[in-house]
């Protein structure tokens, strides 16, 4: 039914920025808030940045990704973005878009929160 695909990633530099996209069809996307998440080997699955569905009223970020990266949403396109500027080492890792339908309760910052997820695009910041 819903999926979500995500593109974006690829292999960059330390201070380089890189745009991801995640498409959603098979639902009503306008009526989903969108996170993202990240996850690098051996590590658990972080949150990185959310935005509120409808118009995209609201978004939260990570503290470690705040001022550097925006999330956004074109709902004409069915499409949530990240933008990531100044990229770390540290941010390396595999981005994985989620859809969360509402109506439940729950945690913006948790995965458990979110209904359907992308596969997921590697990101790559080399020092």
């Amino acid at each position: 039914q819903v999926q979500l695909v995500e593109s974006g990633g690829g292999l960059v530099q330390a201070g380089d920025s890189l745009r991801l996209s995640c498409a959603a069809s098979g639902g009503t996307f306008n009526s989903y808030n969108m996170g993202w998440f990240r996850q690098a080997p051996g590590k658990e699955r972080e949150f990185v940045a959310a935005v509120s569905r409808w118009s995209g009223s609201f978004t939260y970020y990570a503290d470690s990704v705040k001022g550097r990266f925006t999330i956004s949403r074109d709902n004409a396109k069915n499409t949530v973005y990240l933008q990531m500027n100044s990229l770390k080492p540290e941010d390396t890792a595999v981005y994985c878009c989620a859809a969360d339908k509402g109506g439940s309760s729950g945690n913006w910052y948790s995965p458990w929160h979110y209904d359907y997820w992308g596969q997921g695009t590697q990101v790559t910041v080399s020092s």
